[in-house]
């Protein structure tokens, strides 16, 4: 059966915008530090343009990660194993492109191979690649699935993302513990029930507590 995954606005390969430089960026940072109502010129203060934008170059690296660079080493020589690969509680944060606060939570990430196998801390990394932009869930979602869909053609995938928003619950309704959960099924997931059922079988067979 073949996958469909529709097809996404193209994140994957951010568009080319002009780059601020470093001290447009510390400035910047000076703005918010004097709008939220504080003095930037101040001891505590001064050095924190600099670290903040340090900071963003990591918390923002994916923009400059590739995730088909991190899916081009497909194994085909599995002595003909084509039954489910599930990696599941991969960790991950990120930031809401909405508000610029912290969603963090776990992806689960299954797929039956059609034509060979990556590196089970590949699929990790295609999750940071993603994780680490300016993100909704469920667009991650849908673009770690296109990602794995273009590199494997597997017959099918299955991806579920389970994360908590700071922004409803630090900001606005203010719910802490309240949870979202994204999922999107391709090919056998998508066309067979049971292979749901399975697949969250499996998953929930090892969760935590």
């Amino acid at each position: 059966m073949d996958a469909v995954v529709k097809p996404l606005r193209p994140k994957s390969e951010p568009r080319t915008v002009m780059r601020p430089s470093r001290a447009e960026a510390e400035a910047a940072v000076r703005t918010l530090i004097a709008w939220a109502g504080d003095d930037p010129s101040r001891e505590g203060l001064l050095e924190t343009p600099k670290r903040v934008v340090k900071a963003y170059e990591e918390l923002f690296e994916g923009y400059r990660m590739d995730p088909s660079e991190a899916l081009a080493k497909i194994f085909r020589e599995v002595e003909g194993y084509d039954d489910l690969v599930l990696v599941r509680d991969i960790p991950f944060h990120s930031h809401c492109e909405h508000h610029m606060v912290p969603f963090y939570g776990h992806a689960h990430i299954a797929y039956y191979p059609s034509d060979g196998v990556v590196g089970l801390s590949k699929l990790a990394r295609v999750v940071e690649t993603f994780a680490r932009r300016l993100q909704t869930q469920e667009t991650m979602t849908a673009e770690i699935t296109q990602s794995i869909q273009e590199a494997l053609h597997p017959r099918g995938i299955a991806v579920v993302i389970e994360a908590e928003h700071m922004c409803m619950t630090m900001r606005g309704i203010q719910k802490p513990g309240a949870s979202t959960t994204t999922c999107q099924f391709t090919g056998v997931f998508r066309d067979d029930p049971n292979e749901q059922v399975r697949f969250f079988t499996l998953l929930n067979s090892g969760k935590r507590g």
